[in-house]
């Protein structure tokens, strides 16, 4: 018995068709119906029924298959051990980052990384702050970079790289432009727009709503800091976005301080367990990345 016949099993029930499972393994399906064939004349069982257009598992099977994985997840563990000992890392690692992200410091901490450890492949996504958060709780990714309305969001650990406040921002000629402080009320009294729920940004805000019983109107909602600033530049409604976005529009849009929002929208690395050693090493590579002189287009969503 061999591993690849194990893994050659394991493809086939769940994929639960033998062309896919060899498009999944690079090999040809010929040889995949081979080496399971050898695997049933060894265990003396037929682990698959073929007798539909698909392959699903017999008696035999369903009882081989967990086992088989948990064999093909020892070896694997194995290696990584060995590999921790003679400090050669592989696997794979998943990194969520928020949408439009503009925070160089990750791309120079994954970078790093890459050149130490090649065996490694990482696979980089991007998605809204709440589900980038919960694809780290639930294990689908292993770090990610969001944003967040508290410093360490249950059951994780986090690194905060940016903390600012929200402020308001409005075009020339607006009734609010000649104000450089702004309360919540004063500001809810005009449409606005910002990002949509899920960021970490929104939800600071609403949150912040919430506690004063004020509901603004949100007249529109933009994912990208650039096209919240262009539709408050053109008037449609009042910016809220986090300082340092501000700062990039001074051009065209004037700042405002919101007096009583002062929980401030946060930027966090959040990973949920450092059993992992890649998982360790990237981090060491995050922590020297992001030590370095605050990034320009810092953007907590």
């Amino acid at each position: 018995m061999e591993l690849r016949q194990l893994e050659y099993f394991v493809a086939v029930a769940e994929e639960r068709n033998f062309t896919r499972a060899a498009e999944r393994v690079h090999i040809s399906q010929s040889g995949v119906s081979a080496q399971i064939r050898q695997l049933e004349r060894e265990l003396g069982a037929e682990l698959f029924d073929r007798s539909a257009r698909t392959a699903t598992l017999t008696v035999a099977g369903k009882a081989a298959l967990e086992h088989a994985r948990a064999a093909l997840a020892a070896a694997g563990a194995l290696g990584q051990a060995v590999g921790e000992v003679t400090d050669l890392i592989r696997g794979r690692l998943t990194v969520g980052m928020v949408i439009g992200c503009t925070v160089t410091p990750l791309f120079d901490a994954l970078a790093a990384f890459h050149r130490a450890h090649p065996g490694v492949e990482i696979s980089l996504l991007e998605d809204n702050s709440d589900r980038l958060v919960e694809g780290v709780r639930a294990g689908t990714l292993d770090l990610a970079l969001a944003g967040t309305a508290t410093a360490t969001p249950d059951g994780l650990d986090a690194l905060t790289i940016i903390s600012e406040r929200l402020v308001a921002a409005v075009p020339a000629g607006h009734p609010l432009a000649e104000q450089r402080r702004i309360t919540l009320r004063e500001l809810s009294a005009h449409p606005i727009v910002c990002m949509p729920p899920g960021t970490g940004l929104r939800t600071v805000f609403d949150q912040a709503c919430a506690a004063q019983g004020i509901q603004p109107v949100i007249a529109l909602q933009a994912s990208a800091a650039d096209a919240i600033a262009d539709l408050a530049a053109r008037g449609l409604a009042v910016a809220v976005l986090s300082d340092s976005m501000a700062a990039h529009y001074r051009d065209r849009l004037t700042a405002l301080i919101i007096d009583d929002v002062e929980t401030p929208a946060l930027l966090a690395l959040v990973w949920k367990d450092t059993h992992s050693p890649a998982i360790r090493e990237l981090l060491v590579h995050s922590r020297r990345a992001f030590a370095g002189p605050a990034p320009d287009g810092k953007r907590p969503r």
